[in-house]
């Protein structure tokens, strides 16, 4: 069997955890570096059936920490209680590829592999596309028919998009450092952010968090797999529907 820490250094090689954001909590949020593991889960969210799914002993590789905020309790009724408490009655070890791993891989996976733009320039956590010229009802076409979706909420800021800007995941209060005639890509765009953003001259698409980041495991256990590691991919749903 293979530590935990042995995974731990090849995934701070190639995405380090001193990227992520000062409010994450990327790394190892459950577990120590000297377990030993039995199996390699990549998600994009550890859910209850994931947990429940899990064999003994296994190692988790999710997006988003399980343990974000600090905890004053640990509720069993509720999450991430709830989960928790299965992982360590199991000896299940979990680290969390967060932001880090946006700037690293995972928005340029959004941006070029999942909606097709290329010559894309780092801006913090976006990426950015100068010079695009396209209509914004085209622009919205083009990404709807990239993710397989037939509506997206969005806000046009103006007709004519000149840049654009992406950040997977919850991105949409960064529009205030961006130009008029740029449209942002991003998720969970909340209703002041689009009226503010709009006055301003700038458009957003909402490509849904889940859409943005659902290529997470994916890329995680191809990144392992040429390291010889054999990784399970478990599917997580979106818990928002729209019916």
């Amino acid at each position: 069997m293979v530590l935990v820490k042995e995974v731990l250094e090849v995934l701070n090689r190639l995405s380090p955890f001193e990227l992520q954001e000062p409010w994450d909590n990327s790394g190892l949020n459950l577990g120590s570096e000297n377990d030993e593991f039995s199996r390699i889960i990549a998600c994009l969210e550890i859910t209850l059936n994931i947990a429940l799914n899990a064999p003994q002993n296994a190692l988790i590789i999710a997006h988003h920490p399980l343990i974000f905020k600090p905890l004053k309790t640990l509720n069993y009724e509720a999450y991430p209680g709830n989960i928790l408490k299965i992982l360590i009655q199991k000896n299940i070890s979990v680290i969390s590829m967060h932001t880090n791993f946006d700037k690293t891989h995972l928005n340029k996976y959004f941006a070029h592999t999942l909606l097709g733009f290329d010559n894309l320039t780092e801006k913090g956590l976006m990426l950015m596309k100068e010079g695009v010229n396209m209509e914004f009802d085209a622009l919205l076409e083009r990404i709807k028919s990239s993710l397989g979706v037939g509506k997206l909420a969005c806000a046009k800021g103006s007709q004519i998009i000149k840049d654009l800007a992406f950040v997977c995941g919850a991105g949409a209060s960064m529009f205030s450092s961006l130009k008029a005639q740029t449209c942002l890509v991003t998720g969970d765009v909340k209703y002041h952010d689009a009226m503010i953003a709009q006055s301003l001259g700038i458009s957003l698409i909402d490509a849904t968090h889940y859409y943005s980041e659902r290529g997470f495991a994916l890329i995680v256990a191809e990144i392992l797999h040429s390291f010889d590691y054999l990784v399970t991919i478990e599917s997580f749903k979106n818990p928002l529907q729209i019916i």
